[in-house]
């Protein structure tokens, strides 16, 4: 089961491959430390906060299940052969959800910037860069899909189908022959007078 759904996977086009990769990428991101520190000066131990925790944790959660969703958009077909969504709004839902995703990432790193200035033992770390920049990617990848889908719409709204073309064909012989023009009658023959 696991060949077949790998040679699946390996028939996808190549933009297909790029986008899931980067959305599983940031997936991953998401569990990594974002933030991490001494929360006061006073304090000692040193706290690492994932996506899913800290102050940003309501966002980290959506997030993820933006990108969970996203995801599966591509990989339920093929793992158990049903549909997520209908294959003429897979497109726009994906540009939806990974600019979101994209858009909700860029908002938990301001936060994150405002947390660091008020508490200099904190700093920010490479987890959220590792779901930001993955999300960015599969966004421009929702978007460049999104604009294919649409040029192919406009071609098919444009498209006629083509006028079958006349062949030329001998013409077929009547059963009736046809009255044979008769041969133009020759001229009389001129008459030569010797003059003597």
């Amino acid at each position: 089961m696991i060949r077949t759904f790998l040679s699946k996977v390996s028939r996808l086009e190549l933009e297909e491959k790029i986008l899931n990769t980067m959305l599983a990428v940031a997936i991953v991101g998401v569990f990594f430390p974002w933030i991490g520190g001494r929360p006061t000066l006073i304090d000692e131990e040193i706290e690492i906060y994932t996506g899913i925790g800290f102050h940003t944790s309501f966002i980290g959660i959506v997030v993820l299940g933006f990108l969970v969703y996203t995801i599966l958009i591509t990989m339920l077909p093929l793992m158990t052969g049903n549909t997520l969504v209908q294959k003429e709004r897979r497109e726009s839902i994906r540009l939806c959800t990974t600019g979101l995703s994209a858009i909700l990432i860029l908002a938990s790193l301001s936060v994150l910037f405002k947390v660091t200035l008020q508490s200099p033992g904190m700093e920010i770390r490479f987890g959220i860069y590792v779901a930001l920049i993955p999300s960015m990617i599969a966004f421009l990848y929702a978007f460049l899909g999104y604009q294919d889908k649409k040029r192919k719409e406009v071609r098919e709204l444009f498209h006629h189908p083509q006028k079958e073309r006349p062949t030329h064909r001998k013409p077929e012989p009547t059963s009736e022959a046809e009255p044979l023009m008769p041969p133009p009658e020759a001229p009389p023959p001129e008459e030569h007078r010797l003059h003597r």
